[in-house]
């Protein structure tokens, strides 16, 4: 495992962390047994990051990792993220009042007394406009119930106004073979500004596994089910908001530029790698198999330049005018 500096916190951090989302709920089916199985694998193999949020599972997934941290001595850092318990999740909800009371939540969720890493949760992008809502991260530092924070995005233009603010030490965004503008704009200034970059969805979903085809089925309560339109959250979230089906013969385009002996996730999770800016991918993993299978092919570093010529032209050709200009 290699690990890399977030942002100007002080933490090493994995560089294959560790994505909460799915055992907490919305990808279906979830047994706890086999997630904690799935936990104690990820740090046995190196992984010491992990990042989650107070909506998922309603806070089922911080629980799981709260156990975690009673379970084992290793040192680990969790990044949790709040403001979408608010409904309707506008704007004027992100108020001290409600910020506060979703922070203590999750302190209890964990069982700390402190947040490694408090995130702002996909806010609307009023919300960066707003520096008192910054003004409550800071005093939320100050009162030590929260260590650092930073941002989780879903367009370029709200990572960049985030980047203004002094003490944001990370932004996590959306990073993949089939979503790849961040690199433009984003990523510089991130350096520029020794901001730590948290690549979310780095296998699409699932889509850049290879495994899914235009037979597969997922359970009704599994977002990328119910969400590939943006029906519950941002389209961006499912599948990169890429369509299914295009998605599918770009994976297989993908295939062709394989060179031998590497698998599509190792392609996958090594493009990302192949960005200096961004600290780590955070791929989900429900199973002992996914997370050896994440930590075997995105630990090998970055990939060759001429393949990663090849994955930017594809995507430029094939994906970008789908994509680029909403996210």
């Amino acid at each position: 495992m290699q690990y890399k500096a977030l942002g100007r916190t002080g933490y090493e951090v994995s560089t294959i962390s560790f994505g909460a989302w799915a055992i907490g709920g919305t990808w279906g089916d979830v047994n706890d047994a086999e997630s904690m199985q799935t936990l104690h694998k990820a740090l046995d193999l190196g992984v010491n990051f992990f990042d989650t949020a107070d909506v998922y599972g309603d806070g089922h997934s911080e629980r799981l990792l709260a156990r975690l941290r009673k379970e084992r001595k290793d040192p680990f850092w969790v990044a949790t993220k709040v403001g979408r318990r608010s409904s309707p999740h506008t704007a004027q909800s992100y108020t001290r009042e409600n910020l506060t009371a979703y922070v203590e939540r999750c302190l209890r969720n964990l069982d700390t007394p402190a947040l490694d890493l408090l995130q702002l949760h996909c806010p609307p992008t009023d919300v960066f406009y707003m520096p008192e809502v910054f003004g409550v991260c800071d005093d939320l530092v100050k009162a030590g119930k929260v260590r650092f924070y930073g941002v989780s995005i879903e367009r370029a233009e709200e990572g960049l106004k985030a980047l203004e603010y002094p003490q944001v030490q990370s932004v996590q965004v959306v990073f993949n073979v089939l979503r790849q503008r961040p690199a433009e704009l984003l990523f510089p200034r991130a350096v520029e500004r020794q901001v730590g970059i948290l690549a979310r969805l780095p296998l699409s979903s699932g889509m850049l596994t290879g495994k899914l085809t235009r037979t597969t089925q997922f359970a009704a309560d599994d977002h990328r089910s119910f969400n590939r339109e943006g029906a519950a959250f941002d389209k961006g979230e499912t599948f990169s908001g890429f369509d299914y089906e295009k998605s599918l013969a770009v994976v297989e385009t993908l295939r062709m530029l394989l060179p031998p002996g590497m698998t599509l996730p190792e392609l996958a999770l090594r493009f990302i790698a192949s960005f200096p800016a961004v600290t780590c991918s955070i791929p989900g993993a429900r199973r002992t198999d996914q997370i050896e299978q994440n930590v075997f092919a995105g630990s090998k570093g970055p990939l060759p330049e001429d393949l990663v010529r090849a994955l930017r032209d594809m995507y430029e050709r094939d994906v970008k005018p789908s994509v680029h200009q909403r996210w």
